[in-house]
């Protein structure tokens, strides 16, 4: 579990889903920000980001991405983008090329 600190008195700690299918963004039981995914062999395929509207423009997004690579790193897995943001930042960045499908 990391923690993220936001102005305004906000922190964060991201936590891995019960299901190991994804991280959540969370200040005490309520909910900022999820990743999800589905698992298909050795591949994870990422469906899903979602941020709360008042942490969004915030790169608040990419915490729990950063988690996921992580993650994937750790469990020898691959990352396949579908989420529109995901895919995004696969285009925009080379930190995630090890895990490209």
């Amino acid at each position: 579990m990391n923690f993220v600190h936001i102005k305004g008195g906000l922190s964060l700690n991201i936590s891995l889903l019960a299901n190991e299918h994804g991280f959540e963004l969370l200040d005490g039981d309520q909910q900022f920000g999820n990743i999800v995914w589905q698992l298909d062999g050795d591949v994870m395929v990422m469906n899903g980001t979602v941020v709360d509207p008042s942490l969004r423009g915030q790169d608040y997004g990419t915490k729990p991405l950063d988690e996921a690579a992580e993650y994937a790193r750790r469990h020898h897995y691959k990352m396949e983008a579908i989420c529109p943001f995901i895919v995004k930042k696969f285009e925009k960045t080379t930190a995630y090329d090890d895990l490209k499908v």
